[in-house]
């Protein structure tokens, strides 16, 4: 495989890992949560002790926002960080005492948010176009 052609898998695979994560975060588990705010904002667990609904509005922005930022290839590095440490509250706080399963999901994109955060978002994201634009490689 040359060069080329290993640059042109690693950044579709960071754009499928993107597309993956954020999308299912933000329409499986973020949407519900923004449609449905007000009616879950006085139940919604509590785990940090701020409230029903700032802990509610933090799992919605990082759930959707920075969800869709991750899609989009948008502050990558910095949309990322939201997003695990809600998956690290999920798993670490109100799954704690749930078995193994109910845990795991939240790990699984604990690790794959921490992945993109490290690997950052790939050629085919908004951060790489702008970072052309401001090199002046247009």
């Amino acid at each position: 495989m040359t060069e080329r052609s290993q640059a042109l898998a690693r950044d579709v695979g960071l754009l499928l890992l993107r597309l993956t994560a954020g999308g299912i975060m933000v329409f499986v588990h973020g949407w519900g949560k923004l449609a449905g705010f007000a009616d879950k904002s006085a139940s919604f667990p509590d785990p940090l002790g701020v409230g029903s609904a700032a802990s509610l509005a933090l799992a919605v922005f990082a759930e959707v926002f920075c969800a869709l930022g991750l899609v989009t290839g948008t502050l990558t590095r910095l949309a990322v960080v939201p997003l695990v440490v809600t998956m690290l509250v999920a798993a670490g706080m109100v799954h704690a005492g749930d078995p193994w399963a109910k845990k795991e999901l939240a790990l699984v994109y604990l690790t794959l948010f921490a992945t993109l955060g490290l690997t950052g978002p790939g050629r085919f994201s908004v951060d790489h176009l702008v970072d052309k634009w401001r090199s002046g490689r247009r």
